[in-house]
């Protein structure tokens, strides 16, 4: 009977990895069977070169929707990895407990929160502040980075908190017993020992704010431009997909897919780029 068990539960694994492998797959399949068309009629280089969004001219260049994505990508990143690894190295610890059982559930909690609520508190909250203390309207590069840091906080501060934590104890008693302090003991000795986690966690959250659209999309300018200023508004390639999408027909709309290409490669290269850093550390 345990034989059977345990060969019925390997079917169920398998399947489960199958699964999941084929969903990849089938995502892949229908991403290049329906754009690699609308590239080649296109062109590669006026494609991902070209400077102007103009399908009613037959024009489709993503250039300046890729830099949009870079920018913000970029900005999210300045805003959000710093802070969220530090908050996951004070989480993990300097926190007291009590306040630890406060802090924790909050952090879950951001995670949670729909991407549509977080672009309404950027356009009732940080695109008026923007306006008011910065240059432009509020609709910008600017605003958009500060609300995607804000969204991949959860993320990094969990797997980074997690990656800390995992680290076992007796290096830090170590670098304590051979005279450093507490804080030396943490940034000299514990996280580097989690910096494979904390990678992971960086990747996680560029992957997010990459790939976010709704919350991007309230508060970017959706202007398809190349920005000559961070205050200046843009469109990312996901926002592209959704304002255009719906009416999109014949080649517009195998562009479109087209795009979803681009994006799927960007983040393919994200992940070999981490595989291969993530490699290399742990050889070290």
């Amino acid at each position: 009977m345990n034989n059977f068990k345990e060969k019925a539960m390997k079917i169920v694994f398998l399947l489960t990895a199958s699964f999941s492998i084929l969903a990849v797959a089938l995502i892949c399949v229908f991403l290049f069977a329906n754009g690699i068309p609308a590239i080649k009629e296109i062109g590669l280089p006026d494609f991902l070169l070209g400077t102007k969004w103009k399908p009613g001219n037959n024009l489709y260049g993503i250039f300046p929707m890729i830099l949009g994505s870079i920018y913000v990508t970029a900005g999210a990143i300045v805003v959000g990895v710093p802070i969220g690894i530090l908050m996951a190295i004070f989480m993990a610890r300097f926190c007291p407990k009590k306040l630890h059982s406060f802090l924790k559930p909050m952090v879950d909690l951001l995670a949670g929160i729909p991407s549509i609520v977080y672009g309404f508190f950027g356009l009732v909250v940080i695109v008026p502040f923007v306006r008011e203390h910065f240059k432009g309207n509020g609709n910008s590069i600017f605003t958009a980075s500060i609300l995607l840091g804000i969204m991949i906080l959860p993320t990094i501060i969990s797997v980074s908190e997690a990656a800390i934590r995992a680290v076992p104890e007796h290096y830090y008693e170590g670098a304590l017993a051979l005279g450093a302090t507490h804080e030396r003991s943490v940034f000299k000795t514990v996280v580097p020992a989690a910096k494979s986690g904390i990678m992971a966690a960086v990747i996680l959250g560029i992957g997010r704010a990459i790939g976010e659209t709704m919350a991007v999309m309230m508060v970017v300018g959706n202007q398809a431009r190349i920005p000559n200023s961070i205050f200046k508004g843009v469109r990312t390639l996901t926002t592209n997909i959704v304002i255009e999408m719906g009416y999109a027909t014949d080649l517009h709309r195998e562009a479109l897919i087209a795009t979803g290409v681009v994006l799927f490669v960007f983040i393919l290269i994200i992940n070999l780029v981490f595989s291969i850093v993530k490699g290399k550390a742990d050889k070290e």
